[in-house]
């Protein structure tokens, strides 16, 4: 397969046969989608394309009918999407329906099927750091659609209790109630109370934008976690964010998001190419290259 560079991206010329996926999102010109299934479609030398498309507001369901239409074999679905991507789907996973959000479509028969993998490269990316989250007190800072997958998967995983703390009170209650319904271990806890919390907390995650190069970062003391204790940033531009920083500072285990995008996007790779992809090294490398500096 002929490898051409255009535009700082790889592609690949194809022969018309060429198995298609997609992102859409809107923006998605910053997205890393296309640079993770590129690199898996050379190293496995998979006749495919992975295409960004910026897609606004109410024209999401058109682009999808198109994509169906056009022979794609689905696509990934990123902000702001993934509630009406799952309200579009025929058979939503069981992932897609307790977090009532999808971030993975693909075709089958004429039905659009959906899965939620946010929960799935959560978890891989922190066991893949060494950390058991079976029995652990964990805090969660947010209450948003990427809190409720990794809420939800740490649940599967017998985390011991999960705190929620969210600058609205209300959409913590509300991410508790929908977990409980689940059999989740968790409750919701104001912000005043977060020095408290986390006197005996075992692994604090940042779920929110918080810390993101053009955002306003957390400013948190986290001398009362314990020894041994760990802190995770789902965050990955900068890869390094100001609270993993802190958390390096204090001889805590660190976290980086990175890991999580690379283990969430596998599974749809494998549904629309047919093979299951490895994060590997490489692949990491490869895409922190393309991170701001």
């Amino acid at each position: 397969m002929t490898v051409i560079a255009k535009s700082g991206w790889v592609m690949a010329a194809r022969t018309g046969r060429a198995a298609l996926a997609a992102v859409i999102g809107h923006p998605v010109a910053h997205s890393l989608s296309p640079a993770i299934h590129e690199y898996w479609l050379q190293e496995r030398g998979i006749d495919g394309a992975y295409i960004p498309l910026a897609v606004a507001g109410d024209d999401f369901t058109k682009a999808v009918s198109f994509l169906m239409r056009a022979g794609f074999r689905g696509c990934n679905v990123t902000i702001p999407h993934k509630e009406t991507a799952f309200r579009l789907c025929d058979v939503p996973d069981e992932a897609a329906q307790r977090a009532g959000a999808v971030n993975t479509l693909w075709f089958e028969a004429g039905r659009v099927h959906g899965a939620n993998t946010d929960g799935y490269g959560f978890i891989r990316n922190l066991s893949g750091s060494g950390f058991d989250p079976a029995g652990k007190k964990i805090i969660v800072l947010g209450a948003g659609g990427a809190a409720r997958a990794i809420v939800m998967t740490l649940g599967d995983a017998k985390a011991g209790a999960i705190v929620i703390v969210n600058r609205t009170g209300e959409k913590a209650a509300a991410l508790v109630d929908a977990c409980c319904r689940y059999g989740v271990p968790c409750q919701a806890s104001g912000q005043g109370m977060l020095a408290r919390e986390l006197d005996d907390c075992h692994l604090l995650i940042n779920t929110t934008p918080c810390g993101m190069a053009d955002r306003e970062a957390f400013e948190l003391d986290l001398s009362p976690m314990p020894d041994g204790a760990a802190v995770c940033d789902i965050v990955y531009t900068p890869l390094m964010t100001p609270l993993l920083r802190e958390a390096k500072g204090r001889g805590l285990t660190v976290i980086d998001g990175l890991g999580m995008l690379l283990h969430q996007a596998a599974p749809g790779f494998a549904r629309w190419f047919g093979v299951m992809p490895e994060v590997t090294p490489g692949l990491r490398n490869h895409v922190v290259a393309l991170l701001p500096s």
